[in-house]
């Protein structure tokens, strides 16, 4: 359910083989790249952790189970873990998404997989990371809730030539100035929430407003805090103020009091997770909504379920969510209700996809070889993750692809796992930017480590 730029992908070589006869499949075995399972002879050299000895390829999740981000974390695990179960027995998107899995194993290899805790802080996620590599020989790395420990773990992973598969990561930066060939993100950036909320925002409050924003101190909330002040100013609003808040606070009371003094008229809590709750909570608690208007730019669905009633007509994005109609939404939805008996988030969405997606690549590549590997990703179309059509774009390996803009329900409307009413999906084309713009004009992928 995905093309490649035009590239041959294996199946595409089998089929080819097929039609030669035997002689053609024996001719063209050598070249399908890596060896199968049990770690077999393979043409290319050895780079990170391949070639993999044994049978088992080991894949590494490394998310915050601990922090304020902890209850992402928990939804990306229980995802990640329902994909290894679904690539090595079937089931899910495996079975009707991705042409390219058999739901047995990936390459002839059974997939285990190990876990960490990134404790939402950079250094801590890079060790981690590193233990995975370097004692556990993980083939691929994959997590993330703070985008400061994305760029920090993906870094490690281009030093390591190990691939890394961005989950929730929101910061332009991730696939912007610190973009690395061996780092891939599906979420939509900063940018892309900036250029779809604005015009939702402008629609319903009004023009030549003032807005003022209060954002998370680390690369994720500066640029989301740039981003939205670059889409509301070009929309006609005016920035009054912008303050950055330590990662963690727990107290915003000082921080609202000059907001609410502000004279703004909108107020921008550019705060995630447990942050996010916290700060729209307080900000309710104190009656800032009775004189401006409040806004979320990242939702996600725990951090909406923690907040209540307090996210109540508050307008936000999200990365993905259960209440989307098509098809590999709602099989997802089943598939993870059907093993955890709960709704999943749109991090979990995240973790299931990008797990997938890698796994196909390395089925196209006929090798875990990682520059094969991320050549498959790079420029791959594809409609198979509940978002409409996407493409993983080569230049910056950051998705193109649809955002939904979602609005706060009053709490008696709120039940378990909808928390937020679906305004508008952005379409792709409405989003984004060329290769040279935006924040793809500041990345320099890099190597792929074959050279």
């Amino acid at each position: 359910m995905g093309t490649n730029g035009g590239q041959i992908d294996r199946r595409d070589v089998i089929k080819a083989a097929g039609a030669a006869g035997t002689a053609g499949l024996v001719g063209l075995a050598g070249c399908s790249g890596g060896g199968g399972g049990g770690g077999g002879e393979s043409e290319y050299p050895e780079l990170g952790n391949y070639p993999i000895e044994g049978d088992t390829a080991t894949f590494g999740f490394n998310v915050p189970q601990s922090g304020p981000y902890a209850s992402e974390g928990e939804d990306e695990l229980r995802a990640y873990e329902l994909a290894v179960d679904h690539l090595n027995n079937g089931g899910g998107w495996v079975d009707s998404q991705f042409d390219d899995l058999s739901g047995d194993g990936v390459l002839d290899y059974q997939i285990d997989s190990v876990s960490g805790d990134t404790a939402t802080d950079a250094d801590t996620a890079r060790q981690s990371a590193s233990r995975m590599i370097q004692r556990d020989e993980v083939i691929m790395v994959t997590g993330g809730s703070s985008s400061a420990v994305a760029i920090a773990v993906q870094e490690l992973c281009q030093r390591e030539n190990t691939p890394f598969m961005a989950c929730l990561t929101h910061s332009n930066d991730t696939t912007g100035q610190n973009c690395v060939r061996y780092g891939f993100r599906e979420m939509f950036n900063a940018y892309m929430t900036g250029q779809a909320l604005a015009p939702v925002l402008t629609d319903e409050y009004g023009d030549d407003l003032q807005f003022y924003q209060l954002y998370a101190d680390y690369s994720w909330g500066q640029t989301v805090q740039e981003s939205m002040n670059q889409f509301l100013t070009e929309a006609g609003w005016e920035e009054v103020d912008s303050v950055a808040t330590p990662l963690g606070t727990s107290d915003y009371s000082s921080y609202l009091s000059e907001a609410a003094n502000s004279g703004a008229d909108v107020l921008l809590l550019d705060h995630y997770g447990l942050d996010g709750a916290t700060s729209v909570s307080q900000a309710v608690d104190a009656g800032l909504d009775e004189d401006m208007e409040l806004v979320v730019p990242l939702y996600n669905r725990p951090m909406a379920e923690a907040a209540g009633a307090a996210i109540e007509g508050v307008f936000g994005t999200v990365a993905w969510d259960s209440q989307i109609d098509n098809t590999p939404s709602q099989e997802f939805l089943q598939a993870f209700q059907d093993e955890y008996d709960r709704i999943p988030s749109g991090p979990a969405q995240l973790a299931y996809g990008q797990t997938l997606q890698y796994a196909a690549a390395a089925e196209r590549a006929g090798t875990f070889y990682p520059p094969e590997v991320i050549r498959q990703l790079e420029d791959y179309e594809y409609d198979n993750v509940g978002m409409g059509p996407e493409t993983m774009r080569g230049c910056d390996h950051q998705a193109q692809r649809d955002v939904p803009v979602v609005r706060g329900l009053p709490e008696s409307e709120q039940a378990e796992g909808q928390y937020f009413e679906i305004i508008n999906v952005t379409g792709r084309d409405e989003l984004g930017y060329a290769c040279d713009a935006g924040p793809a004009g500041e990345c320099e992928l890099g190597e792929y480590g074959d050279e």
